[in-house]
């Protein structure tokens, strides 16, 4: 059960659970070896479903999840991906820090020439959310 990250309580959200960030599935994330380093090739991955949870409220948040690299020596595997993505489901952690998370996550594992993680939330209380976070140096 997540508590209140400013009062340490269950707060007025007691009855959402969700998990803290140790339940993030970074052990499922694979690299798999790219044939083409050197090369100044952007690979980007999105999607509409990314989802989390608010540990304010215990609440969803969702956003389109934009994911845009220039490899190193080595590719995400796109199930492994997927997988991981799908873990912050059940997590409380903040819009921002989901994308912060995300970018060292994949920076680690695939130690990339560029990285940059952009998410657009949807809108809660009339206010929306984009952040982006990155990583290394992009020519």
């Amino acid at each position: 059960m997540g508590l209140h990250p400013k009062t340490g309580d269950m707060g007025y959200h007691e009855e959402f659970e969700f998990s803290g960030e140790e339940a993030l599935r970074t052990a499922v994330l694979l690299a798999i070896p790219y044939q083409y380093p050197g090369e100044k090739t952007v690979v980007s991955y999105t999607t509409d479903e990314f989802t989390s949870v608010c540990p304010w409220s215990g609440l969803p948040d969702f956003a389109h999840l934009e994911i845009s690299y220039i490899p190193g020596g080595t590719l995400v595997e796109l199930k492994s991906l997927k997988l991981y993505l799908t873990s912050f489901r059940s997590v409380g952690i903040l819009q921002e820090h989901s994308v912060s998370r995300i970018l060292k996550d994949l920076a680690t594992l695939l130690d990339p020439v560029w990285i940059r993680v952009s998410a657009r939330f949807a809108p809660r209380g009339g206010i929306a959310t984009e952040a982006s976070a990155e990583h290394g140096w992009r020519e």
